[in-house]
């Protein structure tokens, strides 16, 4: 695998309660140079990440119930639905952390399902949290998102106590399979990051130093 399927596989993302317009633009020029997956910022910028991508082949990501994941599930529904009439192309939700710990499964699917079908045709990522989760939790989250015809599952907003660990991705990929793909997000800074994650199982990777993953050390010629 070279640098540029690498680049094919990142979200290049801009999240935060600071970010500005002209962050926005600069994401989204370097998604385009380097031919990043997506740029991934928050709904309030979708309508800009449409203009500023418009006839490239990145696609636009946002955030769904980001990042607590508490939001009533009819929320997460009309905001996926906003979203989407404004061009989003992929969906990345944030599961109800707090309904999956008491085991209230039911109650974890519909919530994926409802913002599953008002995406309709786009995809959907659904951000489990692993940092607050058992291993227990984590496959039933995953198999939560596999029931609710999700399309991938995704390790971390970022904004937890921690990000992806290899580990988790690994465990996720042992119970989703090829079903559903696996994207690994959070700390995820350089190219050895990067490849470790590839290899426990990620087939997309979230992070805001896309850049500097591309353009740091040097792939392994054995890799």
């Amino acid at each position: 695998m070279d640098k540029g399927k690498i680049a094919k596989m990142i979200d290049h993302t801009v999240l935060g309660a600071t970010i500005t317009e002209k962050e926005i633009k600069m994401k989204c020029e370097e998604a385009k140079r380097y031919n990043f997956a997506s740029v991934c910022a928050g709904p309030n910028h979708v309508e800009l990440l449409s203009k500023e991508l418009k006839e490239s082949s990145v696609k636009i990501c946002t955030v769904i119930g980001f990042p607590l994941g508490a939001n009533l599930t009819k929320i997460k529904i009309n905001e996926a639905k906003m979203a989407i009439e404004q061009g989003a192309d992929e969906l990345d939700m944030v599961i109800n952390i707090g309904a999956l710990k008491e085991e209230k499964i039911d109650l974890v699917i519909t919530d994926i399902a409802g913002v599953v079908q008002a995406a309709g045709d786009s995809l959907v990522k659904v951000i489990i949290e692993t940092c607050y989760l058992e291993d227990r939790e984590i496959i039933q989250a995953c198999k939560a998102a596999e029931e609710a015809k999700a399309d991938f599952v995704k390790t971390s907003t970022g904004f937890g106590n921690a990000g992806a660990k290899t580990k988790d991705v690994r465990l996720i990929k042992e119970t989703v399979g090829d079903k559903l793909g696996v994207k690994a997000s959070g700390g995820i800074r350089s190219m050895d990051d990067a490849i470790k994650m590839i290899e426990a199982g990620a087939t997309r990777l979230g992070a805001s130093s896309g850049v500097d993953i591309i353009e740091g050390e040097k792939i392994k010629n054995d890799y």
